[in-house]
């Protein structure tokens, strides 16, 4: 008190040894500040993550191929259970900056160490990365019988991914390079080459008769999907929530049939 009176220049209580009382001051600045003081004990209290059941609005991120395959499904079902919740989705195959761009959480088919330590990382489970053709491709080129036969054919890849370095293959021998799975799924169906495509993201046309496994016994389940969100003392409700839904949603179900990467 002695420090606001300081402030403001002037005594705001009167003290004696037994009582203490308002001077004029103090009470004109009792009079303005008790509403404005009112109206941010409401607003403090009214705020979304101060409520038991998760609410407000979240914000995420994802790879396309995500939010064409299981994620809305994700989405659907989380909001019904949680109608105080209001999700808005962005589908990006970039790297958002999460904090940067105010997302509360983003998912991820990573198979590297994360660097940034302003995030957590939450392992949902690991991807399978398949071969995959369509009959007509491989009536043209034939079937490869070994990783070494691929050298004949012409592959179509997402840039940079690391199965293609386990194959022994170079970067350089794709025919078609691409940033979308799901863009590289359709270039395999309609004959481009053998795609290096997550198996979930294959499944409905392999069962279709689209797309064909090549070379089933090279599966390489070296790509984990994460959940990355801000570093905070406090994880808000809704990402927790999510978190554990999503968690929940994939539980017994292989993520080769489920879930995504890219």
């Amino acid at each position: 008190m002695a420090s606001l009176e300081d402030s403001v220049g002037t005594r705001l209580l009167h003290r004696t040894t037994r009582h203490v009382s308002l001077s004029t001051a103090g009470s004109a600045l009792y009079e303005r500040a008790a509403p404005l003081l009112a109206s941010l004990k409401e607003a403090v209290g009214t705020l979304p993550e101060r409520e038991e059941a998760p609410s407000g609005e979240l914000r995420l991120t994802a790879p396309h191929d995500m939010g064409a395959t299981f994620l809305p499904e994700v989405v659907a079902r989380f909001t019904a259970r949680y109608p105080s919740v209001r999700v808005d989705c962005r589908l990006t195959n970039r790297n958002v900056d999460l904090v940067a761009e105010g997302f509360d959480l983003a998912l991820r088919a990573s198979g590297a160490k994360l660097a940034d330590s302003s995030l957590m990382v939450r392992r949902l489970g690991v991807l399978d990365v398949q071969l995959f053709a369509s009959p007509t491709y491989l009536a043209r080129r034939g079937t490869p019988r070994t990783p070494e036969d691929l050298a004949q054919h012409d592959l179509v890849v997402f840039r940079g991914l690391k199965y293609l370095r386990e194959l022994g293959l170079p970067e350089k021998q794709a025919r078609v390079l691409g940033d979308d799975m799901l863009f590289l799924r359709e270039a395999a169906k309609a004959g481009a080459g053998i795609a290096v495509l997550p198996t979930f993201l294959a499944q409905a046309d392999v069962t279709s008769g689209q797309l064909v496994r090549v070379l089933p016994r090279y599966a390489q389940p070296s790509t984990s999907l994460v959940m990355l969100y801000p570093r905070t003392q406090h994880v808000p409700r809704k990402v927790s929530a999510f978190r554990d839904f999503l968690l929940e949603f994939l539980k017994g179900r292989p993520l080769s049939a489920a879930s995504s990467g890219g």
